[in-house]
């Protein structure tokens, strides 16, 4: 069954053409990507595809099934001035999710009892008490806690978070997601793929998580030279059957040019006679003329820069840390760089790593300890905050605000117009208006704008949102061949898995863990580690008179639990078990409403929602306890 069809749909602005009558086909329970370089139009196809923007072109459609409930995911969500968290993550058109929504508000009024009476006779009409659970186990996940908050309030990536909320929620069949990944923490990423993974849900989206291609995307679509080409498979199937494309299609074009040879020297012999055979001719010249010209080989983003010196002290941090609010973001960390080094940062959004770089780069004061730099650092520092760059400038204007030329090895230089073209900014693009630019052209621009200053230290605090797979894949072998050091702050674990073997991970309470190895590496020895704090957990449990165990190994030891932990682990598991209790006996008063006045029933919901709040509370001390 198709969900999703587009027939000889075409977008045009300007002079520029994104795609010409495109044809598009998603079937219920597929998972498409679609991707392309940045600035050719996948943004705006999925806003046709979503019913955002209108088609164009002469016979142009959009259809979605008629029983296909449909969401769009676009990568700036705007919500009304005044509504609160809570409104926008509501706002649906799913009976079982309204009837949550108005239980969650029937709660918090009690001097309308009556309300709370009927949203709870809707609620177990609906069997709606495991989507509550479910629902709060999103806003959990997504680090949602302040529903009250108005989303004006919020920042770019808070918003997206939310109304990445409102689209799980939601359950729709037909999902429409542009870079769904952005502004996610790596925990979040890997969540949203494992649920993706699970459902039966249709989806389309545009991502440059090339991780994220492998494992949920069955079929991959890409927009090239405004022609849209299909690949069944994942994002390893894509790369294999796109070089087999490439490589016909180079075939192919020998054999045009060589065609296209000989129908010239035919052209410029001028025949005299203009009969149909010679229009058919010339009109078949210029067809081949036009595809030999729009065949181009991809771009490459080659660049020679040439580093500055490092001497034998580079960077060092000597035991610094950093409190706000009574909460410790960075403890004790100390770390001293070495030439040629790549390290990435990770940890959860709001863990402090921007504050651990700007310590770094001393725009920030430690509270504690101390950071000495080399006499020969430059640090070259792309952040997210500096990407300002003035619309009203051209491209190459905004290079040549910088420097006029860079040097290069072996004593040469490359002037701002030669750097662009290398940059895949050709020139008639530096001639347009900064704009006019895709954001993942800007993000191209400033990160080309940092490099140019010749930096042998570079520091990367999220350089992949909305840069293409090509970029990403240039950039990354750059980076390899970079001659400086280079620390990255990324959620893109392909990214940190080619770069990147050496990580400092942000841990709870402030703590950084350093680690040699690869992010996915660390991931399996987490999983490890989890499932032995829970084994360890368990086996507390049993009974005494159990046979002894055989000794442990080094890693258990390294999670075994102390007596006092198990004890604190025991004492909250009755805690719960007795909540649990209570809210088993609340819900079963409440299936005889008959029987109760609406002052019982007011008193019940609010004990009812005071009980929840315990649980919550007392499962994640539980988990603090198990993880140590």
């Amino acid at each position: 069954m198709v969900y999703l069809e587009l027939e000889r749909v075409s977008k045009v602005y300007g002079e520029k053409v994104l795609f010409d009558q495109v044809d598009l086909q998603v079937a219920q329970n597929t998972k498409v990507a679609l991707v392309a370089k940045n600035g050719t139009g996948k943004s705006t196809l999925l806003r046709v595809a979503a019913g955002i923007d209108l088609p164009e072109g002469i016979g142009s459609s959009v259809y979605v099934h008629k029983d296909a409930r449909m969401a769009y995911l676009p990568q700036e969500p705007e919500f009304g001035d005044n509504a609160t968290v809570m409104d926008a993550v509501f706002d649906s058109d799913n009976e079982t999710v309204r009837a949550v929504r108005d239980y969650e508000e029937a709660l918090l009024r009690s001097d309308k009892p009556q309300l709370l009476q009927d949203a709870l006779a809707r609620m177990e009409r609906l069997q709606a008490w495991d989507i509550e659970a479910r629902i709060k186990e999103v806003l959990s996940k997504l680090n949602i806690d302040n529903v009250d908050q108005k989303v004006s309030t919020l920042s770019g990536g808070q918003r997206k978070r939310v109304a990445l909320a409102k689209l799980i929620i939601d359950e729709p069949d037909l999902i429409i997601m542009d870079e769904p990944t952005n502004h996610l923490d790596l925990d979040m990423i890997e969540w949203l793929e494992e649920w993706l993974q699970s459902t039966n849900l249709t989806l389309l989206m545009v991502t440059h998580d090339r991780y994220f291609l492998e494992r949920v995307c069955n079929r991959i679509i890409e927009l090239d030279g405004g022609n849209i080409y299909h690949y069944t498979g994942n994002y390893s199937d894509f790369l294999s059957k796109k070089a087999t494309r490439e490589e016909t299609e180079s075939a192919e074009l020998d054999k045009d040019r060589k065609r296209m040879k000989q129908e010239l020297e035919w052209v410029r012999r001028m025949p005299s006679g203009r009969g149909t055979k010679a229009k058919s001719r010339l009109s078949a010249f210029s067809d081949l003329k036009n595809k030999v010209g729009s065949f181009r080989k991809d771009e490459e983003l080659t660049l020679e820069i040439k580093g500055q010196r490092l001497g034998s002290k580079i960077l060092e941090a000597h035991n610094i840390g950093k409190s706000y609010g009574g909460r410790e973001l960075v403890k004790g960390f100390s770390y001293k760089f070495q030439k040629g080094e790549r390290a990435g940062i990770v940890g959860r959004n709001g863990a402090g790593k921007s504050t651990l770089l700007h310590m770094l780069t001393k725009e920030l004061e430690p509270d504690t300890g101390k950071v000495v730099h080399g006499s020969n650092t430059v640090f070259g520092y792309y952040t997210q905050d500096g990407i300002n760059l003035a619309n009203d400038m051209r491209v190459i204007d905004v290079v040549r605000d910088i420097a006029e030329f860079i040097p290069l090895e072996k004593g040469m230089k490359l002037t701002a117009r030669g750097l662009l073209e290398r940059f895949m900014f050709n020139s008639k693009q530096q001639q347009v208006y900064v704009s006019q630019l895709s954001g993942g052209e800007r993000r191209r621009l400033y990160l080309l704008t940092i490099l140019m200053k010749n930096p042998n230290f570079l520091i990367l605090d999220e350089p992949t949102n909305d840069l293409d797979i090509m970029t990403l894949n240039v950039l990354e072998d750059f980076l390899m061949d970079f001659p400086g050091c280079v620390l990255i702050v990324s959620h893109d674990r392909f990214f940190l898995d080619k770069l990147a073997h050496h990580l400092f991970i942000f841990e709870e309470e402030g703590n950084i863990r350093d680690w040699n190895g690869l992010y996915t590496e660390y991931r399996e020895q987490r999983k490890l580690e989890m499932q032995e704090a829970s084994a360890a957990q368990s086996a507390s449990t049993t009974s005494t008179t159990a046979p002894a165990a055989p000794p442990p190994s080094r890693a258990t030891e390294e999670v075994a639990l102390t007596q006092e932990q198990r004890k604190a682990i025991r004492r909250v598991e009755g805690q719960i078990s007795k909540l649990e209790s209570r809210k088993k006996d609340i819900n079963g008063q409440f299936n005889n409403m008959a029987a109760l006045t609406p002052e019982r029933i007011a008193d019940l919901g609010r004990e009812l929602a005071e009980v929840n709040e315990a649980i919550e509370e007392k499962e994640l001390e539980w988990m603090e306890l198990v993880e140590g």
